[in-house]
């Protein structure tokens, strides 16, 4: 369907970018758009598909909409890695929580806690002043209580805020690839279209 040469050329994406993610432009009307960038459709379609110079650094060999894939697909693993991460945190700060609420009752604490997968001991925990955090990297460190409560309190904050971050690139990231495929399309259609106008005024 033909576009109407009333309207803009493109309407410029109010954020060129996103964290390295470059942003898409919709072409409103596409014989102004071809007109003032001064390229045909072959060479508009050819630039639709070209290499991000944003991503090309990361994945050199593909195309627009094959970065935008590939970025979602890292994306995705970064979001499921803090889903996981955000419970355990929790769980770490509810057992420092049952941990203080113990102390000074007289009353041990009986738990389980996993020594290798699948492997599991039983523990009684007297009142303890402190606890051992894994930091990662095979590295565990002794904290007080309120030092590792504070510590898992952050460490909570940071992960839900990146959480949201990420949330954010990858509903940025899928509008783009939904611009840039509505754009293609677009050019393509018009492209048809004008051919087909072509073909009846010689027909006739």
């Amino acid at each position: 369907m033909a576009a109407s040469t009333s309207s803009s050329s493109a309407s410029l994406p109010s954020v060129t970018e996103r964290r390295g993610i470059p942003a898409a432009s919709f072409v409103e009307d596409v014989e102004t758009y071809l007109q003032q960038s001064g390229l045909d459709v072959n060479s508009s379609l050819s630039f639709l598909q070209e290499r991000f110079a944003l991503l090309e650094a990361f994945f050199p060999p593909f195309s627009r909409l094959q970065q935008y894939r590939i970025v979602e697909m890292k994306l995705l693993a970064q979001q499921r890695d803090l889903q996981a991460k955000i419970p355990d945190i929790e769980k770490c700060l509810d057992i420092v929580a049952t941990l203080q609420a113990k102390k000074g009752t007289g009353e041990a604490l009986i738990a389980d806690f996993e020594v290798s997968e699948g492997i599991y001991s039983r523990a009684r925990i007297e009142d303890t002043d402190s606890v051992c955090l894994w930091l990662g990297a095979n590295v565990m460190l002794e904290y007080s209580c309120e030092e590792a409560k504070a510590l898992l309190q952050k460490n909570l904050e940071n992960a839900k805020a990146s959480l949201e971050v990420l949330v954010a690139d990858l509903q940025f990231l899928r509008d783009q690839v939904t611009i840039t495929q509505v754009t293609t399309a677009r050019v393509y259609n018009w492209d048809v279209h004008q051919r087909r106008i072509r073909q009846a005024a010689m027909e006739t």
